[in-house]
């Protein structure tokens, strides 16, 4: 088949890659030239496992290619997919420009019957603009064309998109109209080959189907940070009350680890946005107000703990930082932990010596090297000398570290674990003092 994805970050570009691997002819635009000249080399602007490879070996093939031409882009495709950028507005509802902008484009340029998809995360609703979009758009040129608009949300997580794609636990797609149901139906049929994953349903509950996913992982993180708080102060071990919560099948273990948080592009943006949208049909949500409160107060955990155990004093210490990233396997800093801990330290007069496996270039990009920040080139280079070391992120090459080694790298055998990846008994046995979340009142931060 022949697809058109308006914009080539992170769901466009995996959305293509995948799609052209299932053997579609894919044709990705964006207006960033230099991005395109780029992806068109094989240079992938983002970190995500498998995709580098991919990306080369069907643009080899001939079943991806990247254009600024949206005028030849639109013709190509059947199907054009809008997987543009919704970031958050001031007052945290989505700002829709960029998506409605490629809708007027896709009207400005249409000659023959297209099935136009809303890939992007939007709020309830936006279809409907995007078909008013399209339509006045080609009314302005005298042009009537038949198309349709369908909402197909995405539900990829970073760090493992390719294999989210291609082989998906659901597939939602909203329309009303059967035939556009066999097409999409036919599209995604190289992924649902054991068993109909297909979801169909009305428009709008697709398009609130994507927000109430997020905002409901949301709230399993944001409720287990709060226990991790109970468990402090009464005594009990957060991970051990895990293992006992997640067993029952109700509940599952996914999303229920305590931590610093969450962040990425997906879950703080999302929540905002639900947040607004009910907020402008007069609705207050409380649970998800207190789930965005919650998040934002744990990201300075860690600098809370540090401030208590050192008397508030921490100007001229320094602390390694082991992770960046928001999560293991991206290179995706936005609403990372590790930010707020990095500002908190240093504006009290600390130094940084930090170190992550993948996001070190980002990560130099938004936040450059100074007198207080260092970046170095491993995870022992980073506890070099520091006063005490903090781990934002569990990337999985800090699960076993050489615990005697950093008892001799480090000034004070202190560690304070943000993602609880130790068992405390056993670096008590080393000789560390060990701060974690929610495991025991050792660790109790006001």
């Amino acid at each position: 088949m022949r697809v058109t994805i308006f914009g080539s970050g992170y769901v466009g570009l995996v959305t293509g890659a995948c799609l052209a691997e299932a053997g579609n002819h894919v044709i990705c635009v964006d207006v960033d030239a230099d991005k395109v000249q780029r992806l068109s080399a094989g240079e992938i602007p983002i970190h995500e496992p498998g995709l580098d490879t991919m990306v080369r070996r069907n643009t080899d093939a001939g079943r991806i290619e990247f254009t600024t031409d949206a005028a030849r882009a639109v013709e190509h495709g059947l199907f054009q997919l809008i997987a543009v950028g919704t970031p958050p507005e001031e007052d945290g509802s989505a700002d829709l420009s960029h998506v409605l902008s490629v809708a007027r484009t896709i009207g400005q340029h249409m000659s023959r019957y297209s099935i136009v998809i809303t890939k992007s995360t939007v709020p309830v609703g936006t279809a409907d603009t995007v078909r008013e979009q399209v339509r006045e758009a080609m009314t302005a040129r005298g042009a009537s064309i038949d198309f349709d608009v369908v909402s197909n949300p995405e539900f990829l997580k970073e760090g493992a998109a390719i294999q989210d794609f291609m082989r998906p636990d659901r597939i939602v797609v909203g329309t009303d109209n059967a035939r556009v149901t066999e097409l999409m139906r036919a599209l995604y049929e190289p992924f649902t080959r054991n068993h109909d994953r297909l979801i169909v349903m009305d428009i709008r509950s697709s398009e609130l189907t994507k927000y109430a996913a997020n905002a409901m992982l949301a709230t399993k993180i944001s409720f287990m940070n709060e226990l991790a708080h109970v468990a402090e102060r009464v005594g009990a071990d957060i991970e051990k009350v895990r293992v006992g919560i997640g067993s029952d099948p109700r509940i599952g273990f996914g999303f229920i680890y305590p931590g610093t948080g969450y962040g990425g592009s997906c879950f703080p943006k999302d929540v905002k946005a639900l947040i607004r949208s009910a907020r402008a049909l007069g609705y207050e949500s409380e649970v998800l107000s207190a789930v965005e409160r919650v998040n934002e107060r744990q990201k300075s955990v860690l600098v809370r703990k540090v401030h208590r155990e050192f008397g508030g004093q921490l100007k001229g210490l320094t602390f390694a930082l082991w992770g960046l990233s928001f999560k293991p396997n991206t290179d995706d800093m936005r609403e990372a932990a590790s930010r707020v801990i990095i500002a908190g330290l240093t504006d009290a007069g600390a130094h940084i010596r930090a170190y992550d496996p993948v996001a070190m270039d980002e990560a130099r990009r938004l936040m450059p090297a100074s007198e207080s920040l260092s970046y170095c080139k491993d995870a022992y280079d980073a506890a070099k000398g520091a006063d005490a070391l903090l781990i934002a992120t569990e990337w999985q090459e800090f699960r076993s570290p050489d615990f005697e080694r950093l008892l001799e790298l480090l000034k004070t055998p202190r560690i304070f674990d943000g993602r609880n990846l130790y068992d405390p008994a056993m670096l008590t046995r080393f000789g560390f003092e060990y701060f974690a979340i929610g495991r025991g009142r050792r660790s109790i931060v006001t």
